[in-house]
């Protein structure tokens, strides 16, 4: 008996030391993703396909990490740091126009999530005129967002003055201490105005279209080498919108976005509420020529958004192969 049980433990001993050499190929592939903001909320596909394992069952790992920024998050996948960027689509954009070896793999938000607030006795965009709108900085996207909301209604460049601020909270504070008769705002700020009696003048998503709000895009030298990675990150996500979107899962998603966003429950509820409204991610993954083509058109309309140095043409924004792969993935 005792010479069984000896054999037994060096079975187990030579079993465990054969899945220790075990080669990497059969584990699985880490995808380093680095997010625009730690816990940003768009990002709740990505948190759905880690928490949901809706990655990890398609042999990948998801590493998240977070920039500072939508341009640092595109800097430190230029330079290999990681292997997909989140962000703008401005930004990836801009960096391929220099020669980043980039390609935008797929439109995260098809729908920019802004609104514009202003003071109880502005009731109406026309009204702006003469008044102080809060804006971002010269060269950024909020500043073409109000002027697309305020051109449909009548006004012009010089109708109103602007006040740049980088971020929605200083936006939002221009409006709270009086020093903008009204803000172009990002949630959550945008479910705090209502509540302080600001009035809502409209929804940016009633007046732009097929605008292709943020990207998720690919350093290309990994690209190459990790075709399967991309097949499975791809298919994980769909898996992940597509749960996102089925009312079943309200309650649950919200626990999600909660979890990952450390905001309150009652501010992830609006998130919810306000994502699925707009239906803010598009069914299936995926970029196109159409896509870029409308932020193309947008930059090159607007010279203060920073003129592209080569050809507006959105085929040298999408890797030909690299987009091929997303064909597969469905």
């Amino acid at each position: 008996m005792r010479c069984c049980i000896n054999y037994g433990i060096t079975a187990v001993l030579a079993f465990g030391a054969f899945l220790a050499g075990v080669p990497d190929s059969y584990a699985n592939e880490t995808i380093r993703v680095i997010t625009t903001g730690k816990g940003a909320a768009l990002q709740l596909p990505l948190y759905i396909g880690i928490s949901k394992g809706f990655f990890q069952s398609r042999g990948v790992d998801i590493d998240v990490s977070a920039a500072s920024s939508s341009a640092s998050a595109i800097q430190q996948v230029t330079a290999g740091a990681g292997d997909l960027g989140v962000g703008g689509v401005l930004d990836p954009i801009r960096a391929i126009d220099k020669g980043a070896g980039l390609s935008i793999l797929l439109v995260e938000s098809s729908k920019a999530p802004y609104s514009l607030w202003a003071k109880p006795s502005i009731t109406n965009i026309g009204a702006l005129k003469g008044k102080i709108v809060s804006v971002g900085l010269i060269n950024d996207m909020s500043r073409y967002f109000v002027d697309v909301m305020t051109a449909a209604n009548g006004l012009k460049d010089g109708d109103y003055d602007r006040n740049n601020a980088a971020t929605t909270p200083a936006r939002y504070a221009a409006l709270l201490s009086g020093a903008a008769d009204a803000a172009i705002l990002y949630p959550p700020a945008s479910f705090l105005a209502p509540k302080a009696g600001f009035t809502k003048l409209g929804e940016l998503s009633d007046f732009l279209k097929g605008f292709p709000f943020t990207t998720y895009t690919v350093n290309l030298t990994w690209a190459k080498s990790h075709k399967s990675a991309i097949r499975a990150f791809v298919q994980g996500y769909n898996q992940a919108v597509t749960w996102f979107y089925d009312p079943n899962n309200k309650q649950e998603a919200i626990d999600i976005l909660k979890k990952n966003t450390g905001s309150d429950i009652e501010t992830n509820t609006d998130t919810y509420a306000y994502f699925t409204s707009l239906h803010i991610y598009p069914d299936t993954a995926g970029v196109s020529s159409a896509d870029l083509t409308t932020m193309l058109d947008i930059i090159q309309d607007n010279a203060y958004l920073g003129r592209l140095e080569g050809k507006y043409d959105p085929k040298r924004f999408i890797d030909p192969a690299v987009n091929a792969l997303l064909g597969t993935a469905r």
